[in-house]
Protein backbone atom coordinates (compact mmCIF):
# COMPACT_ATOMS: atom_id res chain seq x y z
CA UNK A 1 0.00 0.00 0.00
CA UNK A 2 1.34 3.81 -0.68
CA UNK A 3 1.05 4.36 3.24
CA UNK A 4 1.66 8.09 4.51
CA UNK A 5 2.67 5.92 7.81
CA UNK A 6 5.91 4.32 8.80
CA UNK A 7 4.68 1.02 9.89
CA UNK A 8 4.04 -2.06 7.96
CA UNK A 9 1.02 -2.84 6.04
CA UNK A 10 -0.58 -6.10 5.56
CA UNK A 11 -1.19 -7.99 1.84
CA UNK A 12 -4.37 -5.56 0.24
CA UNK A 13 -7.24 -7.01 -1.43
CA UNK A 14 -8.80 -5.61 -3.80
CA UNK A 15 -12.61 -5.42 -3.73
CA UNK A 16 -14.68 -3.51 -7.12
CA UNK A 17 -17.20 -0.91 -5.55
CA UNK A 18 -18.73 0.24 -8.60
CA UNK A 19 -18.65 1.78 -12.21
CA UNK A 20 -19.02 5.05 -12.78
CA UNK A 21 -20.83 4.87 -15.22
CA UNK A 22 -24.33 7.07 -14.74
CA UNK A 23 -26.12 4.05 -16.51
CA UNK A 24 -24.60 1.50 -14.12
CA UNK A 25 -26.24 0.51 -11.37
CA UNK A 26 -24.03 1.08 -8.06
CA UNK A 27 -23.70 -2.19 -5.86
CA UNK A 28 -21.34 -2.24 -3.08
CA UNK A 29 -20.56 -5.86 -2.05
CA UNK A 30 -21.66 -6.82 1.15
CA UNK A 31 -18.75 -7.85 2.64
CA UNK A 32 -16.77 -4.65 1.88
CA UNK A 33 -16.99 -3.27 5.62
CA UNK A 34 -16.74 -6.85 6.99
CA UNK A 35 -13.09 -6.76 4.92
CA UNK A 36 -11.76 -3.58 5.14
CA UNK A 37 -14.22 -1.59 8.13
CA UNK A 38 -12.19 -1.37 11.78
CA UNK A 39 -12.64 1.48 14.13
CA UNK A 40 -12.79 4.49 12.41
CA UNK A 41 -13.60 3.06 9.01
CA UNK A 42 -17.03 2.62 7.75
CA UNK A 43 -17.93 1.56 4.89
CA UNK A 44 -21.82 1.95 3.81
CA UNK A 45 -24.36 2.89 1.12
CA UNK A 46 -25.83 6.54 0.05
CA UNK A 47 -28.84 6.07 -2.11
CA UNK A 48 -27.13 2.92 -3.60
CA UNK A 49 -23.95 4.69 -3.89
CA UNK A 50 -20.90 3.07 -1.85
CA UNK A 51 -19.19 5.62 0.78
CA UNK A 52 -16.24 5.34 3.38
CA UNK A 53 -16.40 7.89 5.96
CA UNK A 54 -13.19 8.01 8.50
CA UNK A 55 -13.68 9.48 11.72
CA UNK A 56 -10.26 9.80 14.44
CA UNK A 57 -10.66 10.24 18.21
CA UNK A 58 -11.14 13.82 18.07
CA UNK A 59 -13.97 13.18 16.40
CA UNK A 60 -12.99 15.44 12.74
CA UNK A 61 -14.43 13.41 9.60
CA UNK A 62 -14.03 12.65 6.32
CA UNK A 63 -16.71 10.90 3.88
CA UNK A 64 -15.44 9.60 0.60
CA UNK A 65 -17.67 8.58 -2.44
CA UNK A 66 -16.15 5.34 -3.89
CA UNK A 67 -16.91 5.10 -7.04
CA UNK A 68 -15.68 8.62 -8.32
CA UNK A 69 -12.81 8.68 -5.50
CA UNK A 70 -14.34 12.21 -4.42
CA UNK A 71 -14.33 13.46 -1.51
CA UNK A 72 -17.51 15.04 -0.10
CA UNK A 73 -17.35 16.11 3.10
CA UNK A 74 -14.11 17.33 5.44
CA UNK A 75 -15.15 18.26 9.00
CA UNK A 76 -12.63 18.53 11.66
CA UNK A 77 -12.42 19.29 15.05
CA UNK A 78 -12.16 23.37 15.47
CA UNK A 79 -13.36 24.43 18.95
CA UNK A 80 -13.06 22.59 22.07
CA UNK A 81 -16.96 22.40 22.76
CA UNK A 82 -18.66 19.24 21.63
CA UNK A 83 -19.95 20.77 18.70
CA UNK A 84 -17.33 22.44 17.43
CA UNK A 85 -16.71 20.97 14.07
CA UNK A 86 -17.04 23.26 10.85
CA UNK A 87 -17.57 21.94 7.51
CA UNK A 88 -14.61 22.81 5.44
CA UNK A 89 -15.64 22.01 1.59
CA UNK A 90 -18.19 22.80 -0.55
CA UNK A 91 -20.17 20.59 -2.12
CA UNK A 92 -23.21 20.43 -3.90
CA UNK A 93 -25.57 17.73 -5.24
CA UNK A 94 -24.76 14.39 -3.53
CA UNK A 95 -26.98 10.88 -3.34
CA UNK A 96 -29.39 12.24 -1.14
CA UNK A 97 -30.45 15.03 -3.86
CA UNK A 98 -30.12 12.01 -6.58
CA UNK A 99 -27.58 14.45 -8.36
CA UNK A 100 -24.43 14.24 -9.77
CA UNK A 101 -21.19 15.67 -6.65
CA UNK A 102 -19.74 18.34 -7.83
CA UNK A 103 -17.56 20.08 -5.86
CA UNK A 104 -15.67 19.22 -2.73
CA UNK A 105 -12.21 17.40 -3.23
CA UNK A 106 -11.74 15.96 -6.66
CA UNK A 107 -8.74 14.10 -8.60
CA UNK A 108 -8.18 15.58 -11.83
CA UNK A 109 -5.97 13.80 -14.77
CA UNK A 110 -6.16 14.56 -18.36
CA UNK A 111 -3.97 13.52 -21.13
CA UNK A 112 -1.09 15.93 -22.66
CA UNK A 113 -0.33 14.33 -25.50
CA UNK A 114 1.06 15.91 -28.50
CA UNK A 115 -1.30 14.20 -30.41
CA UNK A 116 -4.38 16.09 -29.40
CA UNK A 117 -5.59 15.67 -25.92
CA UNK A 118 -8.29 13.07 -25.06
CA UNK A 119 -9.71 14.82 -21.89
CA UNK A 120 -9.62 13.11 -18.41
CA UNK A 121 -7.86 9.73 -18.13
CA UNK A 122 -10.45 9.12 -14.93
CA UNK A 123 -13.90 10.27 -15.60
CA UNK A 124 -14.72 7.01 -16.37
CA UNK A 125 -12.74 4.65 -14.75
CA UNK A 126 -13.77 2.10 -12.17
CA UNK A 127 -12.24 3.12 -8.84
CA UNK A 128 -11.55 0.12 -6.57
CA UNK A 129 -10.77 -0.35 -2.77
CA UNK A 130 -7.47 -1.34 -2.15
CA UNK A 131 -6.19 -1.43 1.68
CA UNK A 132 -6.75 0.70 4.25
CA UNK A 133 -5.19 1.31 7.73
CA UNK A 134 -4.99 2.97 11.06
CA UNK A 135 -2.42 4.16 13.74
CA UNK A 136 -5.36 3.51 16.64
CA UNK A 137 -7.84 5.97 15.69
CA UNK A 138 -5.53 9.27 15.61
CA UNK A 139 -4.63 8.39 11.56
CA UNK A 140 -6.79 6.55 9.50
CA UNK A 141 -5.95 6.02 5.54
CA UNK A 142 -7.93 4.35 2.56
CA UNK A 143 -6.46 3.47 -0.99
CA UNK A 144 -8.14 3.62 -3.95
CA UNK A 145 -6.88 2.30 -7.17
CA UNK A 146 -8.12 2.39 -10.93
CA UNK A 147 -6.51 1.65 -14.44
CA UNK A 148 -6.71 4.09 -17.65
CA UNK A 149 -4.98 2.19 -20.67
CA UNK A 150 -1.28 1.27 -19.27
CA UNK A 151 -1.79 3.45 -16.25
CA UNK A 152 -2.43 2.27 -13.31
CA UNK A 153 -3.23 4.92 -10.96
CA UNK A 154 -3.50 4.94 -7.13
CA UNK A 155 -5.52 7.30 -4.67
CA UNK A 156 -4.81 7.62 -0.79
CA UNK A 157 -6.79 9.56 1.73
CA UNK A 158 -5.77 10.11 4.95
CA UNK A 159 -7.16 11.58 8.24
CA UNK A 160 -5.91 13.13 11.35
CA UNK A 161 -6.88 15.43 14.04
CA UNK A 162 -5.79 18.32 12.78
CA UNK A 163 -5.44 17.65 8.91
CA UNK A 164 -5.92 14.90 6.36
CA UNK A 165 -4.42 14.48 2.79
CA UNK A 166 -4.80 13.23 -0.45
CA UNK A 167 -2.12 11.70 -2.61
CA UNK A 168 -2.26 10.35 -6.30
CA UNK A 169 0.51 7.81 -7.72
CA UNK A 170 0.46 7.31 -11.24
CA UNK A 171 2.83 4.24 -12.68
CA UNK A 172 3.17 3.90 -16.68
CA UNK A 173 2.90 0.29 -17.50
CA UNK A 174 3.01 0.90 -20.88
CA UNK A 175 6.09 1.21 -23.32
CA UNK A 176 5.90 4.46 -24.08
CA UNK A 177 6.02 7.69 -22.00
CA UNK A 178 2.51 9.39 -20.93
CA UNK A 179 2.12 12.91 -20.84
CA UNK A 180 -0.43 14.42 -18.59
CA UNK A 181 -1.82 17.40 -16.54
CA UNK A 182 -3.13 17.16 -12.96
CA UNK A 183 -4.53 18.80 -10.36
CA UNK A 184 -5.70 18.40 -6.88
CA UNK A 185 -8.71 20.74 -6.66
CA UNK A 186 -10.60 21.47 -3.55
CA UNK A 187 -13.25 23.96 -3.64
CA UNK A 188 -13.61 25.43 0.36
CA UNK A 189 -16.63 26.53 1.45
CA UNK A 190 -16.14 30.55 3.35
CA UNK A 191 -19.42 32.18 5.10
CA UNK A 192 -19.21 35.08 2.81
CA UNK A 193 -18.23 37.00 -0.15
CA UNK A 194 -16.22 39.64 1.27
CA UNK A 195 -14.51 37.81 4.01
CA UNK A 196 -12.81 35.43 1.60
CA UNK A 197 -9.47 35.57 1.18
CA UNK A 198 -5.48 33.69 1.10
CA UNK A 199 -2.52 34.74 2.04
CA UNK A 200 1.38 33.79 1.74
CA UNK A 201 1.95 34.16 -1.92
CA UNK A 202 3.07 37.76 -1.47
CA UNK A 203 6.43 37.45 -4.41
CA UNK A 204 5.19 34.84 -6.34
CA UNK A 205 4.67 35.22 -10.30
CA UNK A 206 1.46 34.01 -11.45
CA UNK A 207 -0.45 34.25 -14.85
CA UNK A 208 -4.13 34.52 -15.24
CA UNK A 209 -5.31 31.18 -16.53
CA UNK A 210 -8.60 28.66 -16.43
CA UNK A 211 -8.51 25.49 -14.38
CA UNK A 212 -8.37 22.23 -15.33
CA UNK A 213 -11.38 20.54 -16.66
CA UNK A 214 -12.82 17.66 -13.98
CA UNK A 215 -15.92 15.96 -13.76
CA UNK A 216 -16.11 18.10 -10.08
CA UNK A 217 -15.94 21.32 -11.21
CA UNK A 218 -18.53 23.99 -10.32
CA UNK A 219 -17.10 26.84 -12.51
CA UNK A 220 -15.72 25.04 -16.06
CA UNK A 221 -12.64 26.38 -17.74
CA UNK A 222 -15.15 28.04 -20.02
CA UNK A 223 -16.68 30.35 -17.54
CA UNK A 224 -13.69 30.48 -14.98
CA UNK A 225 -12.19 34.02 -16.55
CA UNK A 226 -13.67 37.08 -17.46
CA UNK A 227 -14.17 37.45 -20.97
CA UNK A 228 -12.02 40.79 -21.16
CA UNK A 229 -9.00 38.69 -19.33
CA UNK A 230 -6.15 37.60 -21.25
CA UNK A 231 -4.09 34.63 -20.69
CA UNK A 232 -0.28 34.41 -20.62
CA UNK A 233 0.76 37.59 -19.20
CA UNK A 234 2.94 37.34 -16.12
CA UNK A 235 2.52 39.59 -12.77
CA UNK A 236 4.15 39.15 -9.44
CA UNK A 237 1.40 38.92 -6.71
CA UNK A 238 2.81 42.39 -4.62
CA UNK A 239 0.07 42.27 -1.63
CA UNK A 240 0.40 40.17 1.43
CA UNK A 241 -3.34 38.86 1.36
CA UNK A 242 -5.55 38.64 -1.86
CA UNK A 243 -9.30 39.31 -1.07
CA UNK A 244 -11.30 36.84 -3.28
CA UNK A 245 -14.28 38.99 -3.43
CA UNK A 246 -15.23 38.79 -7.12
CA UNK A 247 -14.39 36.10 -10.10
CA UNK A 248 -10.72 35.62 -9.98
CA UNK A 249 -8.63 32.15 -11.83
CA UNK A 250 -4.88 32.01 -11.57
CA UNK A 251 -1.88 29.65 -11.48
CA UNK A 252 0.89 30.65 -9.06
CA UNK A 253 4.25 29.22 -10.73
CA UNK A 254 7.53 29.64 -12.17
CA UNK A 255 6.83 30.92 -15.89
CA UNK A 256 7.70 27.23 -17.79
CA UNK A 257 10.96 29.75 -19.67
CA UNK A 258 12.44 30.36 -16.40
CA UNK A 259 12.18 26.46 -15.36
CA UNK A 260 14.87 25.46 -18.00
CA UNK A 261 17.25 27.70 -15.74
CA UNK A 262 19.87 26.11 -13.16
CA UNK A 263 18.02 28.61 -10.41
CA UNK A 264 14.98 29.75 -10.29
CA UNK A 265 12.00 31.47 -8.18
CA UNK A 266 9.02 28.38 -6.96
CA UNK A 267 6.42 29.44 -5.76
CA UNK A 268 6.15 28.12 -1.48
CA UNK A 269 4.67 25.04 -0.71
CA UNK A 270 1.94 26.11 1.51
CA UNK A 271 -0.32 29.63 2.19
CA UNK A 272 -3.30 30.16 4.32
CA UNK A 273 -7.06 30.88 3.49
CA UNK A 274 -8.76 32.79 5.58
CA UNK A 275 -12.60 32.78 6.13
CA UNK A 276 -13.04 36.03 8.19
CA UNK A 277 -17.14 34.94 8.47
CA UNK A 278 -15.87 32.11 10.78
CA UNK A 279 -12.54 33.29 12.18
CA UNK A 280 -10.94 29.91 10.88
CA UNK A 281 -7.89 29.74 8.68
CA UNK A 282 -6.29 26.50 6.72
CA UNK A 283 -3.25 25.68 5.30
CA UNK A 284 -2.69 24.31 1.88
CA UNK A 285 0.11 22.22 1.78
CA UNK A 286 1.74 20.87 -1.95
CA UNK A 287 3.81 17.59 -2.46
CA UNK A 288 5.39 16.80 -6.26
CA UNK A 289 3.07 19.59 -7.96
CA UNK A 290 5.39 22.60 -9.44
CA UNK A 291 2.45 24.75 -9.79
CA UNK A 292 -0.92 26.61 -7.81
CA UNK A 293 -3.97 26.73 -8.92
CA UNK A 294 -6.41 29.37 -7.56
CA UNK A 295 -9.80 30.52 -8.50
CA UNK A 296 -13.01 32.62 -6.80
CA UNK A 297 -16.50 32.68 -7.92
CA UNK A 298 -17.67 36.14 -7.74
CA UNK A 299 -21.34 36.72 -8.20
CA UNK A 300 -21.34 33.37 -9.92
CA UNK A 301 -21.61 31.82 -6.48
CA UNK A 302 -25.13 33.36 -6.12
CA UNK A 303 -26.35 30.15 -8.50
CA UNK A 304 -25.78 27.55 -5.54
CA UNK A 305 -27.05 29.69 -2.19
CA UNK A 306 -25.90 32.29 0.17
CA UNK A 307 -22.27 30.67 0.72
CA UNK A 308 -19.20 30.93 -0.96
CA UNK A 309 -16.22 29.03 -1.79
CA UNK A 310 -12.95 29.21 -3.77
CA UNK A 311 -11.33 26.28 -6.14
CA UNK A 312 -7.32 26.02 -4.86
CA UNK A 313 -5.12 23.04 -4.75
CA UNK A 314 -1.87 21.75 -6.06
CA UNK A 315 -1.53 21.28 -9.97
CA UNK A 316 1.28 20.13 -12.85
CA UNK A 317 -0.92 22.81 -15.25
CA UNK A 318 1.40 24.93 -17.37
CA UNK A 319 4.40 22.00 -17.32
CA UNK A 320 2.72 18.64 -18.28
CA UNK A 321 4.34 15.67 -16.72
CA UNK A 322 5.72 13.39 -18.55
CA UNK A 323 5.99 9.66 -17.11
CA UNK A 324 8.72 7.30 -18.42
CA UNK A 325 7.92 3.66 -19.16
CA UNK A 326 7.88 1.47 -15.93
CA UNK A 327 7.87 4.38 -14.11
CA UNK A 328 5.92 6.16 -11.16
CA UNK A 329 5.02 10.14 -10.44
CA UNK A 330 3.55 11.03 -7.25
CA UNK A 331 2.16 14.46 -5.80
CA UNK A 332 -0.16 15.12 -2.78
CA UNK A 333 -2.04 17.98 -1.02
CA UNK A 334 -2.65 19.02 2.58
CA UNK A 335 -5.18 20.55 4.57
CA UNK A 336 -4.21 21.32 8.23
CA UNK A 337 -4.87 23.71 10.88
CA UNK A 338 -4.14 25.32 13.90
CA UNK A 339 -7.49 26.71 15.37
CA UNK A 340 -7.58 24.86 18.40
Amino acid sequence: MASLFSFSLPKPNIIKASSASAATTVVIPENLDEKFGRKGIKFSESNNIPIVELTVRNGSSVRLSIPDAHVTSYKPKVEWKDDGFEEVLYTVGGADSGAKARGGIGLAINDASEAGSKGSLISSSQWTVKDVDSDAIDALQVELSCTSGALDITYVVSLYPLSMATAVIVKNNGRKAVTLTSAILSHLLFKRRNGTGIKGLKGCSYCKHPPLSSPFELLPPSEAMKNDEKQGIWNVQDVPITVLKDKLSRVYAAPPAERSKAFYYTPPSKFETLDQGRELFFRIIRIGFEDIYLGSPGSFSEKYGKDYFICTGPAAMLVPVVVQAGEKWKGAQVIEHDNL
